[in-house]
C-alpha cells in the first residue's frame, strides 16, 4: 500500500517515513480494500512534551477512516494509531462479513 506522508513545518528523516510505511503496510492484513492511506505529521510550538501529532487517514470502498494521536515521538503514534486503524477494520470486514 502506498502511504502519502506529509510533515508540517518541519523535514521528516527517511528512517521516521520508512517506519511508517512499514507499520501501516501491515493494515493489509487485516483488510485488503485500502485504496489510499494518508499520514500528516505535525509538531505543536508548547512546552508540553507530547508535542507531536501522528493523524492518518485511511480511505477503503465506501468509507474512510481517520485516527490522531499526540504523543512524545511519532514511532509511539504510529503504533498507537496503527493498532486503533487494526480494531475499526477488523470490525469493518466483520460487519461486511455478517451483511453477506
Amino acid at each position: 500500500m502506498k502511504v502519502n506522508t506529509q510533515s508540517v513545518n518541519f523535514t521528516a528523516d527517511k528512517k521516521l517515513i520508512d517506519f511508517i510505511q512499514k507499520r501501516m503496510d501491515k493494515l493489509d492484513m487485516f483488510y485488503d480494500k485500502v485504496i489510499q492511506s494518508d499520514v500528516y505529521l505535525k509538531v505543536e510550538n508548547t512546552s508540553d512534551k507530547e508535542n507531536k501529532i501522528f493523524e492518518a487517514r485511511v480511505k477503503v470502498p465506501g468509507d474512510s477512516f481517520v485516527v490522531k494521536k499526540q504523543c512524545k515521538t511519532f514511532e509511539e503514534g504510529t503504533d498507537m494509531a496503527v493498532s486503533s486503524l487494526e480494531r475499526q477494520l477488523k470490525r469493518r470486514k466483520e460487519k461486511l462479513r455478517t451483511h453477506m
